[in-house]
C-alpha cells in the first residue's frame, strides 16, 4: 500500500470520528493546502492536518514525520509547519484504529519526527500519551474560541477572537 493510499484511509477515518461527534466536515479541493480537513465544531471552523504513522520495526514505536513534504518528479522537499498552518494534527495508527490529537504548537515542537509508544514499555508515560484519542481537545478549543468571540467590550460590540 503506497503512502498516498494510507493518507486517504487516515483522512476518511478522521471524517468518521468527526461525524460520530456531530461535527460537520469540510474537505478542501486538491492537496496543496497545509491542512487536510476542516471541522465545524459549534460554528467554529477547525483546520486539521491528518498524518498516518508507520511502525518502526527496530523500536516497536510508531513514527510520523511532522514536516510538510512536497514532491515533484525528481526532488522531495520537506519544510516545517508554522503555527498558522492548521489548528490540530491528527496522527492515525491504522493497526489500532486510533488517533493522537495534537494541538499545532505541540505537534511542531517535536523535532522532525514524533515517536509514539502505543503500548507501555516503560514506567514513565511518553510525552505523547496524553494526546491519545484526545478529541475533547478540539471541542474545548472550539468552546474557548466561541467564548472569545462572544465577549463584549465596553461598547457592547463583539471583540475579535
Amino acid at each position: 500500500m503506497d503512502t498516498k493510499l494510507k493518507g486517504d484511509i487516515a483522512e476518511q477515518a478522521a471524517v468518521l470520528q468527526a461525524l460520530r461527534r456531530g461535527w460537520a466536515v469540510l474537505v478542501p479541493l486538491g492537496d496543496r493546502l497545509s491542512y487536510d480537513l476542516v471541522f465545524d465544531v459549534k460554528g467554529l471552523l477547525v483546520k486539521a492536518q491528518v498524518k498516518c504513522a508507520w511502525r518502526d520495526s527496530s523500536s516497536g514505536n510508531y513514527v510520523v514525520d511532522n514536516r510538510r513534504t512536497k514532491t515533484n518528479r525528481r526532488v522531495m522537499v520537506r519544510k516545517t509547519y508554522k503555527q498558522s498552518d492548521f489548528d490540530f494534527a491528527l496522527v492515525y495508527i491504522p493497526e489500532y484504529d486510533i488517533f493522537y490529537v495534537f494541538p499545532v504548537d505541540v505537534f511542531i515542537s517535536y523535532g522532525s519526527e514524533i515517536h509514539i509508544v502505543e503500548f507501555s514499555k516503560r514506567q514513565r508515560k511518553p510525552r505523547s500519551a496524553k494526546y491519545r484519542d484526545a478529541w475533547d481537545l478540539i471541542s474545548q478549543w472550539a468552546t474557548q474560541g466561541e467564548t472569545r468571540v462572544l465577549n463584549l467590550s465596553n461598547s457592547g460590540k463583539p471583540l475579535a477572537g
